[in-house]
């Protein structure tokens, strides 16, 4: 099913990627940003590099929240509160797929979550009922979603019951394995494994570590 899908914030490196792998499977992805300019670039780059004839527009970020079904928020998590405030009236009645990560540097290797619990559940608390709320993609790199080719790295989907559903169909557009890692609270655990996979990262020197879910047929 092509759905229109409004990535906030879409011009840097994870929004781009989603959005690369979701126009090429046929989804018309709006592109959203603070600077038009900012966001028609990200477009042009993104069209430079899909050998086929995609559906992709840039807007201002609240611009391409109202035009779409979906909205996917991929901001650094130092704009997540702001941005969520100023898009409230404009996500009303949308599903929210929330990329964000609790990160603060300089501890990037720490777990650090918001007093909400976590950054998802901070979205909900912001947005209220009339936002489905759920997170996604995590703990997968721009790097990965941008070689176009299979992935070898689950996607653990947590939050509001509508919303995961719509997600889960969304990650598997991306080539993707998402499994239903259940209800918002459990965000906590997708958004936390971030830092530890940062740190595996730093240890091992390796660009992007995953995850795998195992022992289901």
């Amino acid at each position: 099913m092509a759905r229109t899908i409004a990535i906030i914030g879409g011009t840097g490196k994870e929004g781009k990627g989603l959005a690369f792998r979701w126009a090429k499977a046929g989804h018309k992805v709006i592109i959203g940003s603070r600077s038009l300019e900012k966001a028609e670039a990200a477009v042009t780059e993104l069209n430079d590099l899909i050998s086929q004839d995609v559906n992709l527009s840039a807007a201002l970020n609240e611009d391409a929240v109202n035009q779409a079904e979906v909205a996917v928020l991929t901001v650094p998590f130092s704009a997540h509160r702001q941005t969520l405030e100023g898009l409230k009236d404009a996500l009303k009645g949308k599903i929210l797929i929330d990329v964000c990560v609790p990160i603060v540097p300089p501890k990037v290797t720490k777990v650090q979550m918001p007093e909400e619990g976590s950054a998802t559940q901070q979205a909900k608390a912001i947005l209220g009922e009339e936002t489905l709320v759920c997170c996604a993609f995590q703990n997968i790199s721009y790097e990965r979603l941008m070689t176009g080719e299979e992935v070898d790295c689950d996607v653990l989907v947590c939050g509001e019951k509508e919303a995961r559903a719509v997600a889960l169909e969304l990650v598997k557009d991306t080539g993707l394995t998402g499994w239903d890692g259940g209800q918002i609270e459990n965000s906590v655990i997708p958004e936390g494994l971030t830092s530890i996979l940062i740190g595996l990262n730093i240890k091992h020197k390796v660009p992007s570590s995953g995850i795998r879910i195992t022992g289901i047929l």
